[in-house]
């Protein structure tokens, strides 16, 4: 099948498929990059994952997640970077050049977001160097605020954007995923900002859709079930020269209960009518 431009597809989007799975139904459906998650991809065993992936000629366009820097006791601090060393070592194994990075929420009994965001400055200063050693870019990937609480300080990318100008724009990037930032007034200004400064590391697709459901983590939309102007987003995206894989993540239990098969292809044909 000819191929599907620039698209993605996140392993967490067709979750009920196995990463062989995945890499079959990617071939067939004329999509050449793949995002992938730690935890599966350590169950199947990183460099089998590595090798299953190049074989079939496709792309790791990103790996998620690393982050959660956001804890006060030094010991958890100090684990928390060892994971993230681990994560880089992941991602340069797997051949791709993006370890997406959820920042972590407040600690337990504080209230201090400014100390927590200046916890994960302090992280990435200390995570950067090794990442670029070993050819991999951390991205900064800013949460709706409804995560600031439990998940992610970092809500606007604004924010992620005040946090990786701290350091190399090869070092350090940022995610823009629709789903977290469609509602923001000033994103336009800051995806250009983004894209000025060379930080765009990943670009990430999924959709809004109310009612949330409870919980809300796992209320993410099929393309075009809610309320993205995705077209509106790309070509914003694409006005800054970035040129790189546009990656469909979507976490949504009712996607997880249909045929793997036809939900790539319906994501296929929206893509092409919706983004492009």
């Amino acid at each position: 099948m000819n191929p599907v431009p620039r698209l993605s597809l996140n392993q967490e989007t067709i979750k009920q498929w196995s990463l062989p799975e995945l890499v079959e139904g990617c071939v067939k459906a004329g999509v050449t990059g793949v995002g992938l998650w730690r935890e599966p991809v350590q169950r199947y065993g990183v460099q089998a994952a590595a090798e299953l992936v190049r074989d079939a000629g496709l792309t790791v366009t990103s790996l998620c997640r690393g982050g959660f820097f956001t804890a006060i006791d030094p010991e958890r601090r100090a684990a928390a970077l060892a994971d993230n060393r681990a994560a880089v070592d992941e991602a340069a194994a797997l051949g791709t050049g993006t370890l997406v990075l959820v920042s972590g929420g407040l600690p337990a009994g504080s209230r201090d977001l400014f100390a927590a965001r200046e916890r994960v400055a302090d992280a990435l200063a200390r995570l950067a160097p090794y990442a670029a050693d070993h050819g991999v870019r951390l991205a900064i990937e800013p949460l709706h605020p409804m995560y600031a609480a439990d998940r992610c300080v970092v809500s606007t990318l604004a924010q992620a954007l005040d946090l990786a100008t701290r350091f190399p724009a090869d070092q350090v990037g940022v995610v823009v995923d629709t789903y977290h930032l469609w509602w923001d007034d000033t994103v336009a200004a800051q995806i250009a900002r983004a894209g000025a400064g060379g930080r765009i590391a990943a670009f990430q697709l999924a959709d809004w859709i109310t009612p949330l459901p409870e919980g809300a983590l796992l209320g993410r939309g099929q393309l075009g079930d809610g309320s993205v102007d995705f077209r509106w987003f790309r070509e914003r995206v694409d006005a800054t020269g970035y040129t790189g894989p546009i990656e469909v993540e979507i976490f949504n239990p009712d996607l997880w209960a249909r045929d793997g098969a036809e939900v790539l292809t319906e994501i296929v044909g929206r893509y092409r009518e919706l983004v492009l």
